[in-house]
């Protein structure tokens, strides 16, 4: 048999960087003199493009671009610094690694995330990072998971989408790969199993999952 594949998210899933995010989120609303939303607001929406996620905020077409200038300006000052790994994350993918080829599917730029994982010490470990930039439909959409696929010459075959939101859960059905729900990120237990075809408390949990489910 082949090397299994799994493709992980990032936010909630392998690393927490909710304090960049907050922080890109309320430099834009402050810039342009709007009332800032709830960080709960903002924590549910995370894991959606930024376009998405201002749009849903309250900002309209005309300038939500605008916002994310503000937003993309901040964070990159903030995000090495106030971005780790979350708990077992590290273990995981060395755990991973020793059993399957591994991925990135991300919400994020792709150079962004090189750099982040690159920072965090785990890059070395991807073979591919797939990120917003690289495709033309991000999650909940299957492009980048079969471009991912297409990056690292596999088949849907003993692959797996690792992730903390709906959102990856239904680009893995969509590409017809297997979901694992984690829950150390933005969801709950309850609304992963609604989609996901396992779930886990974290990314070591997954992974675990996976080599048992492989041999």
């Amino acid at each position: 048999m082949s090397r299994p594949t799994i493709l992980f998210d990032l936010d909630g899933t392998l690393i927490d960087s909710t304090n960049s995010i907050l922080n890109g989120f309320f430099a834009a609303f402050d810039a342009f003199k709007f009332k800032r939303p709830q960080t709960e607001e903002i924590c549910a929406l995370i894991g959606h493009p930024l376009d998405y996620m201002f749009a849903h905020l309250g900002v309209n077409d005309e300038v939500v671009w605008d916002f994310i200038a503000v937003y993309k300006e901040t964070y990159k000052k903030t995000y090495l610094q106030d971005t780790k790994l979350l708990d077992f994350a590290k273990e995981s993918i060395e755990l991973a690694n020793e059993f399957a080829d591994l991925g990135v599917v991300t919400t994020k730029t792709s150079k962004y995330s090189v750099i982040l994982l690159d920072h965090l010490g785990i890059g070395k470990y991807f073979k591919t990072i797939i990120g917003k930039d690289d495709v033309i439909n991000p999650k909940p959409h299957p492009e980048p998971i079969l471009k991912a696929l297409l990056n690292l010459d596999k088949t849907d075959k003993f692959a797996y989408m690792v992730g903390d939101t709906p959102m990856d859960a239904k680009a893995a059905k969509s590409a017809n790969i297997i979901s694992v729900g984690v829950t150390c990120g933005y969801c709950t237990e309850q609304n992963l199993s609604k989609y996901c075809d396992h779930v886990a408390k974290n990314s070591l949990e997954a992974v675990k999952f996976i080599r048992s489910d492989t041999l």
